[in-house]
């Protein structure tokens, strides 16, 4: 995809430089291949996709790096890489770990990494709870059974450390009520008129492995 038509998609949210087009039209280009054999992402079109997932992920990692310090972060259940990728294409000093458990979908990512030259990126492939280190920030995206889900993107983050969904505006509440340990912010309209928000929330008190079980 031509770098000035994903330069003009990405105005509402970001203002990328050139090198980070080329590295989003490479992106587009992989995704579109891989798409066709695995199910990586239900938008087909180049245009909405540079909107929906990039556009969408590059606002919320801005938003997240811009209200503190973030060394190391955890994509959860990243799929098609949103937005940990784009976290990672943002931030080249933050190291960024992509959970992904479905083989096909892991074999993606480091494809991509590789291409992209990615190198604070990497790919752990197996379930979430078996990775054992915890990170400043863990981001969740378009996650099915959202609420068994979200415990576990609470445990993997460090104490005091946040949690960064990216959820339709209809499940806030439900969020908000899983569990008080959690200080959550006031949610973010995300640009694009799709009635999505960023949700951040900070891990208030130390989380126990034996309150997730």
């Amino acid at each position: 995809m031509d770098t000035s038509a994903i330069a003009q998609l990405l105005q509402p949210y970001i203002q990328p430089d050139e090198s980070r087009l080329i590295a989003i039209s490479k992106y587009i280009d992989l995704l579109v291949k891989w798409n066709a054999r695995i199910n990586l992402t239900a938008v087909r079109a180049p245009e909405e996709m540079v909107q929906r997932h990039f556009g969408e992920s590059f606002f919320a990692a801005n938003h997240v790096l811009s209200q503190g310090t973030v060394e190391r972060v955890i994509d959860l259940g990243s799929g098609a890489g949103f937005p940990g990728v784009p976290f990672a294409m943002a931030a080249p000093q933050v190291q960024v770990t992509l959970i992904e458990s479905n083989q096909k979908k892991a074999a993606f990512l480091r494809e991509l990494i590789y291409q992209l030259n990615l190198r604070n990126a990497k790919v752990f492939d197996d379930r979430g709870e078996k990775y054992e280190q915890n990170a400043d920030v863990v981001t969740m995206r378009a996650v099915e059974s959202f609420s068994k889900v979200l415990p576990l993107a609470i445990r993997l983050a460090e104490p005091e450390g946040r949690v960064a969904l990216m959820i339709g505006s209809s499940q806030v509440q439900e969020a908000v009520g899983l569990d008080s340990q959690v200080k959550w912010d006031e949610p973010v309209p995300v640009p694009g008129g799709h009635s999505r928000v960023l949700l951040v929330g900070t891990k208030t008190v130390k989380w126990s492995d034996a309150h997730y079980r």
